[in-house]
């Protein structure tokens, strides 16, 4: 029978040790708990940034629209009126609805179905408002479920029962603000043309107001809910005309009404798709689904079955290509920060069992003299250690679990797995391979004399083609390529980094002992020795602090890239600090000086704008009429376009200018109006007068014309080219003054301003909760870093208290002890910030061509604004000096407690240290 131990080796470990376990527990709790967090937060920001791009989306594009021509005129009248009553139309909802595939649930609520006019129709009715003498029109619809999405606060609700196509009238009802605006009520009749005969007659019955309306079911068509104001065809933006277009909503039954004013009415299914549970993982199937619906199967299996001849159509599957494409760009960035962290925390947790390794040496080393197995000794710490990290981690994913409890939960459990996994391992293996054969004393670990071996000299090289393959990858495809190895490039550098300084660190030290020993002091001169004789272990702390802080300058360099972006797409959105336009007629008299009495405008520039100059091959392009002084300044101010005003006032070689010709100007133009003129003369004539250009410089953008092909030209002698923009620069504009001055520039002038522009570019839930993210990792690496700097101190400072008090025998103060052990630490913690500098700097160098920002700084739509990677230079110093500043104050804090004890309490006899 075996006898059992009368101490078992785990509970005497844990009672040695108490504060050794505690610590370990609560490393790996806070390490298992971020590494199970992290994965979860990922996946509910994804979720919530769905979620809120397909809200954001609105009633419109955030639908299924189901369109079918109601039955032909040649079928019978009974069946034709039939199928747009509301059992048809409500029979062939439930068939569409359950074609739908499964993430494609319908909101029942927040959808409608009915039939309307194929096209709106014109009211000659006197008494309806006309803004520019044209006749508002109507669109007349039979809206299922009226009474339940509707309030009613004036008159009666519209009666369809027994409703027919021949009935020359019908009862209506209109929205609050339809009555308004279009001057209807209660008892109000509104003509409209008939198909054949005398007008039709829509006899308003009551007045609505619509209970949910920024649902489908009345934002999906906007005028169901509130008129527009729609400008009429027209070749000239000054020539404008508008009309009202308005929504006239009939009893649900009274659908064949319409057959009277449309041969082809059409029946209309609006889908809103439950969002409420939708995640991420949900996109390919939604995108699927929506392709099929639109041109696949499903399309097919809806007019064969459904209803022949419909067309589908939405604009979620461009909402879901937008944030697909936006999570890819968020995910390989946030990737780098994850990777980054994850390295960091491995790291610190080797090095926290390396620290226990070194102090158990003696103990191993004992027991391996006497006899025991590197099995027994390894499965021994094994079991010790598992002791304490398996409930630590488990308590560390259970926190997770109970945070955020949204997300899958195979990814947050192989997170915590993999961090119990190689808590527990590091300890047994290390403890393996040291003591594979009995040893009687260790050799000292010295740097200086340390040659690294051809095994190390291999793996750097591995490192070194895996990190530069990482990179090229990542310049060559941007993060379009994806993957683990890209998003680890930076840590890849940061390791060949760290192990290119341990190689190269030995040299300084060499050049610099040699002086220090001529000099009088002694501390210079140990200081440089006892640096030399460190452990070349060092290179796992420097490794993290490289990773860490050449993480948080990627971060820096990814935010500073973002803002570039945003503030030049504001810059291109005004031209300048502030605009002001007005559309129809040119700006009043004086308009610009009111404009520059504005607290905070320094300069203006008042500009005349014609946008439909016509070229030779029958395009058009925008044409400013400016003052060359003002606007040259200002294009040198902003950077768009810059040139010197002589570029518009020199003479253009050639003949002179004729009354038919008019004054000749030079001109400056965009490039592909400019490829289009070539080097000669071009004519005009028009409102402006008749004058004459020819292009004399080529810029790519100019501030009046940001975003289109342009022409800028001196108008000082066409004096018919009034000022229409007036452009303002200036710091801290008084933004309520300029818009009472704009308010006084008439009807359709419009204030932009630039901060206004810049602030529009919000981040989405993604985005903010992908920075959120980020920044969370980053800080958490930092942190784990300084860890790894205490840990490196730790794992030498009782040597460094022995040596301390040995040297106070030999009548080293206090003070001088501190200036020792802070001139010891000084070297590599300037090694590192150099190196994190250094690092962090070509890391960003070499992926700014890689990596693209443009969806994650910009909506679409922005083509013309290229977003990359800009180093910051706080970012890049601040982590680094902080690096050095942690070192220092722990050998500071190390020097003045060991100064308060004595020397007696340090040195015993036979001590090894």
């Amino acid at each position: 029978m075996a006898v059992r131990p009368a101490a078992p080796w785990v509970r005497t470990r844990l009672r040695a040790a108490p504060l050794q376990a505690l610590s370990l527990a609560v490393l790996v709790l806070v390490t298992a708990f971020l590494a199970g967090a992290l994965p979860r937060a990922v996946e509910g920001a994804e979720a919530e940034g769905l979620r809120h791009a397909l809200a954001e989306a609105g009633p419109a594009d955030g639908a299924i629209e189901v369109l079918a021509d109601a039955p032909a005129p040649h079928l019978s009248l009974p069946v034709r009126e039939k199928a747009v009553r509301t059992p048809a139309l409500r029979e062939v909802g439930a068939e569409i609805d359950a074609l739908l595939p499964a993430p494609l649930t319908p909101a029942e609520e927040r959808g409608s179905r009915g039939v309307q006019l194929s096209e709106p129709l014109p009211s000659e009715d006197p008494g309806l408002p006309r803004p520019d003498g044209l006749p508002p029109r109507f669109l007349v619809a039979a809206q299922d479920g009226l009474t339940d999405h509707a309030r009613l606060v004036a008159g009666a609700w519209p009666e369809g029962k027994g409703v027919r196509s021949a009935d020359r009238s019908a009862e209506a009802v209109v929205t609050r603000a339809t009555a308004k605006t279009m001057r209807l009520k209660p008892g109000s009749v509104v003509h409209l043309p008939a198909v054949q005969g005398p007008d039709r007659a829509v006899r308003i019955t009551g007045v609505v107001e619509p209970l949910a309306p920024a649902t489908t079911y009345w934002s999906h068509t906007d005028v169901l809910r509130t008129p527009g104001l729609l400008a009429a065809p027209s070749n000239s933006p000054f020539n404008t005309s508008y009309y009202w277009q308005a929504a006239l909503l009939l009893a649900p039954d009274a659908g064949p009404f319409l057959y009277g004013l449309d041969p082809l009415p059409q029946a209309y299914w609006r889908i809103s798709p439950d969002t409420t549970g939708l995640t991420a993982r949900d996109v390919p199937a939604l995108q699927s689904g929506l392709a099929s619906l639109e041109g696949g199967p499903l399309q097919s299996r809806l007019r064969s079955e459904v209803a022949a001849g419909a067309a589908v159509s939405t604009g979620l599957d461009g909402t879901l290509d937008a944030f697909a494409g936006l999570s890819r760009a968020v995910s390989s960035v946030t990737a780098v920060a994850l990777v980054g962290a994850g390295t960091v925390a491995g790291v610190v947790l080797l090095m926290a069992q390396a620290l226990t390794a070194t102090r158990r040496r003696p103990e191993l080393t004992l027991l391996r003299a006497r006899g025991a197995s590197v099995a027994g000794i390894a499965g021994r710490l094994l079991a010790e250690t598992a002791v304490v990290v398996l409930p630590a981690a488990a308590a560390g994913q259970a926190l997770a679990w109970l945070l955020l409890p949204e997300a899958r939960a195979w990814p947050s459990l192989a997170a915590s797995a993999a961090v119990a996994a190689l808590a527990c391992l590091a300890l047994p293996v290390r403890a393996a391979l040291a003591h594979r054969t009995p040893r009687v004393h260790e050799a000292r670990g010295d740097l200086v004399l340390a040659r690294p071996s051809r095994r190390r000299t291999v793996a750097e090289l591995c490192l070194l083609v895996l990190a530069a393959g990482a990179v090229l990858a990542l310049r060559g495809g941007g993060t379009d390529v994806g993957g683990p190895l890209v998003a680890a490039a930076p840590v890849l550098v940061a390791v060949i980094a760290a192990l290119v300084l341990v190689r190269l660190y030995p040299l300084p030290l060499r050049l610099a002992l040699r002086p220090l020993a001529r000099t009088r002091g002694a501390l210079g001169f140990l200081a440089v020795a006892r640096t030399g004789r460190g452990s070349p272990a060092q290179v796992l702390p420097l490794l993290a602090v490289l990773t860490a802080l050449t993480t948080a300058a990627f971060g820096g360099a990814v935010l500073a890239g973002i803002d570039d972006a945003r503030d030049r797409a504001a810059l291109l959105a005004t031209g300048a600090d502030a605009r002001v336009e007005r559309s129809r007629a040119p700006l009043p008299d004086g308009f610009a000086d009111r404009v520059a009495a504005v607290d905070g405008v320094e300069r203006t520039a008042a500009v005349h704008i014609d946008y439909s100059l016509s070229l030779p091959d029958g395009t058009t392009a925008a044409l400013a009429v400016v003052e060359p002084d003002g606007y040259a300044r200002l294009t040198r101010e902003t950077g768009l376009g810059p040139f010197d005003a002589k570029a518009l006032r020199e003479t253009v070689p050639g003949p002179a200018a004729t009354k038919d010709s008019g004054p000749v100007l030079s001109a400056v133009a965009s490039p592909k109006t400019a490829a289009l003129l070539g080097e000669g003369r071009h004519r005009w004539g028009g409102p402006l007068g008749r004058f004459t250009l020819q292009v004399s410089e080529v810029r790519a953008t100019t501030p009046a014309l940001p975003d289109q092909e342009f022409l800028v030209i001196d108008g000082a002698e066409l004096p018919n080219a009034l000022p229409t923009l007036v452009l303002a620069s200036g710091s801290g504009l008084d933004a309520a003054a300029l818009k009472k001055v704009t308010e006084a520039g008439g009807s359709h002038t419009e204030l932009t301003l630039r901060t206004t522009e810049r602030a529009a570019f919000t981040d989405s839930p993604l985005q903010s909760g992908a920075e959120r993210l980020y920044l969370g990792a980053v800080a958490a690496g930092v942190a784990f870093a300084a860890l790894a700097v205490l840990l490196a101190l730790l794992q030498s400072a009782s040597e460094r208290t022995a040596l301390l008090a040995r040297l106070r025998t030999m009548g080293l103060s206090a003070r001088q002890g501190r200036r020792l052990l802070v001139l010891e630490a000084l070297p590599q913690a300037v090694l590192a910030a150099a190196g994190c500098v250094l690092v962090g700097r070509a890391t960003v160098a070499l992926m700014a061509d890689g990596v693209s920002l443009e969806l994650l700084a910009l909506p679409p739509g922005f083509d013309s604004v290229a977003a990359q990677l800009r180093a910051d230079a706080w970012s890049l110093l601040l982590p680094a000096a902080g690096s050095v500043l942690l070192t220092v104050a722990v050998a500071a804090a190390q020097a003045w407690w060991t100064a308060r004890r004595t020397a007696a309490t340090e040195l015993r006899a036979g001590d090894g240290r």
